[in-house]
């Protein structure tokens, strides 16, 4: 069982800035981020491979969030920049054993507890 451990989240104005961290217990294949604003689905928004040569981002947030990771520490990290009001919402690391990047949260096998992000406008 792998555990992952959410930081970083916090309040800032539009236009600023935040990174996340997301640190694993042991080593996964693929990670990603997902979020959940309140009344709304869970939602992708970006993954990457283990080896990070490969990233994948949602339409919403391509341009303005970076998704990076060192696999010495067993972290990956949310680079988020020019925060929207839009982007508020609690975010979530996952992980899978599988090495696909994949945009459904059913497919992933380990989910941190969450952190909020919330952009004011």
């Amino acid at each position: 069982q792998v555990q992952l451990v959410e930081c970083g989240g916090g309040l800032v104005q539009a236009g600023g800035s935040l990174r996340l961290s997301c640190a694993a217990s042991g080593r996964t294949a693929t990670s990603a981020w997902f979020r959940q604003a309140p009344g709304k689905e869970r939602e992708f928004v970006g993954g990457i491979a283990w080896s990070g040569s490969s990233t994948a981002y949602a339409d919403s947030v391509k341009g303005r969030f970076t998704i990076s990771r060192d696999n010495a520490k067993n972290t990956v990290y949310l680079q988020m920049n020019s925060l929207e009001p839009e982007d508020t919402a609690v975010y979530y690391c996952a992980a899978r054993i599988q090495r696909a990047i994949v945009t459904g949260a059913g497919d992933y096998d380990y989910w941190g507890q969450g952190t909020q992000v919330s952009v004011s406008s």
